[in-house]
């Protein structure tokens, strides 16, 4: 079993990207689990690849692991893309989910449910010590409602309405949000190309 790190601290994270890659012959640990609790990576690109690639490679740097790592954020049409991949961040440093939806609403307000159209993005970074790497993406195409509804997800799920279900991701639940969710089909690309890509490894 190879074991890889997932550059992230973030628990819901981690749970959801388990469990969509059980089936692959992989140990995923996070980074406290290999003592890197304290390791504060500045996201300070200007796309999701750059801030993922660079998670990924400082993790293994550190640790020789192979490395694994997600940027995510909402794309909102009306806001010319933002927050992107300032998502975590869209009301300010240390933003909580409550504040980062509340300022989301704020900046659409009067917006026309038509004009609310929006997408989840997910990239996905895998770096092996011998510098060999792997990216790959996916979206999630959504409208931003005008308030929150659900209580499970986090992050901006309780306002992202799925049109097939016309439910947001919050009110739908884990076992169809990981089904169709930008994360999961970043994962779903993730998972046919792993085996080769761990090939010389497992």
């Amino acid at each position: 079993m190879v074991k890889i790190v997932l550059a992230s601290k973030n628990k819901h994270k981690l749970q959801e990207i388990k469990e969509i890659l059980k089936e692959l012959n992989i140990e995923l640990v996070s980074m406290d689990d290999v003592g890197l609790e304290s390791l504060e990576i500045i996201e300070d690109g200007n796309t999701f690849e750059e801030n993922s690639m660079k998670k990924a490679v400082t993790v293994m740097e550190k640790t020789n692991l192979i490395a694994l790592a997600d940027d995510s954020g909402l794309e909102v049409d009306y806001l010319d893309g933002r927050p992107g991949v300032y998502s975590s961040r869209f009301a300010g440093e240390n933003a909580t989910d409550d504040e980062n939806n509340k300022k989301l609403l704020e900046s659409l307000k009067d917006v026309d449910f038509n004009k609310r159209t929006a997408r989840f993005v997910s990239v996905i970074s895998v770096v092996r010590p011998d510098g060999k790497k792997l990216v790959v993406r996916g979206e999630c195409e959504g409208i931003i409602g005008f308030e929150k509804k659900g209580t499970n997800g986090f992050g901006y799920d309780p306002l992202f309405i799925v049109p097939e279900y016309n439910k947001t991701f919050a009110q739908l639940g884990p076992e169809i949000k990981n089904k169709i969710s930008h994360r999961a089909k970043a994962l779903e690309k993730l998972r046919r190309e792993l085996n080769s890509f761990l090939g010389d490894v497992i």
